[in-house]
């Protein structure tokens, strides 16, 4: 996940940030929050061959899948982490 993560950031403009976390308790129960330029970005995003092969490989891992629509409210972040 880390390398997928990493290189949808680094070649994809409309990509700005993803993130993903573990819980502490129940370690494979992963959150990514995703954070697009826009609608179309995101549409880009899940048509790249890229992460077409990222859904195939990890289809049968993915117990469960809820999409949250979100409007920013207030983002912050350190740069260079």
């Amino acid at each position: 996940m880390k390398e997928e993560i990493e290189t949808y950031v680094r070649v994809e403009p409309g990509v700005l940030s993803l993130y993903a976390v573990a819980d502490k308790a129940n370690p494979t129960s992963i959150t990514t929050f995703e954070i697009y330029a826009n609608e179309d970005a995101y549409t880009a995003h899940r048509e790249i061959p890229h992460f077409k092969k990222y859904k195939s490989t990890t289809k049968e891992m993915v117990k469960s899948l809820e999409l949250l629509n979100t409007v920013p409210i207030a983002l912050e972040a350190k740069k260079g982490l």
